[in-house]
C-alpha cells in the first residue's frame, strides 16, 4: 500500500465483488472517453462482460480518494517483462496526476523486471505523452482494425 498526498494506492482484491464491480464501471467510463478521443468504439474493455473482466487474470492497483476508486492500472508479468494492460482514471479526476502516480507505483513495485511494455490508441495523445515523459520509447504502430492503429511503447529498466 502506498500513501500519497491525496489518495492511497492498493492492490484490488478480486474476491471483493462490489469493488470489482466499481472497477468494471470505472473502466467503462474511462474507456468511453478514450473511444471518443480516438474515434474507435471497439476497444476490448468496452466490449467485455463483467464475467470476462473478472476472469482477465491481470493484477490491478487502485487509486482511492476518500475510499472511492478514482483510478486503476493493471498488469501482467511474464519472466522479466511487465505488460501494462489497462490504465483508467475516472473522468472527474482527469489531469490530477493519478495516472502518473499509478505508473510510478507499478514501476516501483516491479523493480525486479527488465522491461515494461504498453499499448495505447495511436491518437490517444494524453496517454502517449504520459508514457513518453516517463522514458517509454515508441516501438511501432500496429493496425489492429481497418484504419485503426495502436502505438506500442517499451521501457528497458536494466
Amino acid at each position: 500500500m502506498t500513501n500519497l498526498s491525496e489518495g492511497i494506492i492498493r492492490t484490488i482484491d478480486f474476491n471483493d465483488t462490489g469493488l470489482v464491480r466499481s472497477l468494471y464501471e470505472l473502466q467503462r467510463e474511462s474507456y468511453l472517453i478514450e473511444a471518443k478521443l480516438i474515434n474507435f468504439y471497439e476497444i476490448p474493455p468496452l466490449k467485455e462482460t463483467f464475467e470476462e473482466f473478472q476472469a482477465c487474470g491481470e493484477q490491478f492497483r487502485g487509486y482511492f480518494l476518500d475510499n472511492q476508486l478514482a483510478g486503476a492500472v493493471s498488469s501482467t508479468v511474464e519472466e522479466e517483462t511487465v505488460t501494462i494492460c489497462r490504465m483508467v482514471v475516472h473522468p472527474d479526476h482527469f489531469k490530477k496526476g493519478i495516472a502518473q502516480q499509478l505508473l510510478n507505483t507499478l514501476e516501483s513495485d516491479m523493480g525486479y523486471v527488465s522491461l515494461f511494455k504498453v499499448a495505447t490508441g495511436k491518437d490517444n495523445v494524453p496517454a502517449k505523452n504520459l508514457y513518453a515523459k516517463n522514458g517509454y520509447k515508441h516501438d511501432r504502430d500496429l493496425e489492429v482494425a481497418p484504419d485503426f492503429y495502436i502505438s506500442l511503447f517499451q521501457k528497458a529498466v536494466r
